[in-house]
C-alpha cells in the first residue's frame, strides 16, 4: 500500500517528520507532494522546490527511510475543483492520503480517494514560527531534523529570511 502526503514544507520540521514516519508505518511507500514548488523567496515561501526536497531527502536518508518515499513537487493552480485531480496525474499511483486539512480531506474524498489524519506529537511546532525565528536567527534549530538545520545553516537561510524580511518592509 502507497500513501500520499502534501504540504509545502516551507520549512520541512519535527512535526512533518514525525508524522510521515508514523505513516510509514502503516504504508510500504509514501509519495511526498511538495505543493506550491513555484513559490520561492517570499516571506510565506521562502525556500524553492529543489531546496525542500532536498531537506526531506536528507531528512528521510539520516534515518534510512528515503528509499521508501517518492518526493514530487506540484504547483499550485489556485483552482480548487481541479487541484486533486492534478496531484493525482502528477504522483505516483497512491492509494490513500495522509492530511489533517479539511478541504484537501474534502478533495481527495471526492475522488474517490481514503483520507487520514496524519498524527503528530509535534502540533506546537509550526513553519511560521520557524521561519520567523530564523529572521532572529535563535531557536529555530531544534524544530528541524538535524540534517535540515545543517542543511539550512549551508544555505544561508538566516540571511535569507533577513533578506526577504527586509523586501517585504519596502512594499
Amino acid at each position: 500500500m502507497r500513501g500520499l502526503v502534501v504540504g509545502r514544507f516551507q520549512p520541512y520540521h519535527v512535526g512533518h517528520h514525525e508524522a510521515i514516519k508514523r505513516a510509514l508505518k502503516e504504508v510500504n511507500e509514501l509519495v511526498i507532494a511538495v505543493g506550491s514548488s513555484q513559490n520561492s523567496f517570499e516571506l510565506k515561501d521562502p525556500f524553492t522546490a529543489g531546496e525542500r526536497i532536498e531537506m526531506i531527502g536528507l531528512a528521510l536518508a539520516a534515518e534510512k527511510l528515503r528509499d521508501r518515499c517518492f518526493i514530487v513537487p506540484i504547483d499550485d493552480i489556485n483552482q480548487y475543483g481541479l487541484w486533486a485531480s492534478k496531484v493525482v496525474s502528477y504522483c505516483p499511483e497512491f492509494d490513500l492520503v495522509y492530511t489533517n486539512n479539511p478541504i484537501v480531506k474534502q478533495l481527495f474524498e471526492r475522488e474517490g480517494i481514503e483520507v487520514k489524519p496524519m498524527v503528530s506529537n509535534r502540533s506546537e511546532i509550526d513553519s511560521t514560527k520557524i521561519r520567523k525565528a530564523m529572521g532572529t536567527g535563535k531557536g529555530w534549530e531544534k524544530m528541524v531534523p538535524s540534517a535540515v538545520a545543517k542543511y539550512l545553516h549551508e544555505l544561508g537561510c538566516m540571511a535569507r529570511m533577513k533578506a526577504i524580511v527586509a523586501e517585504e518592509k519596502k512594499q
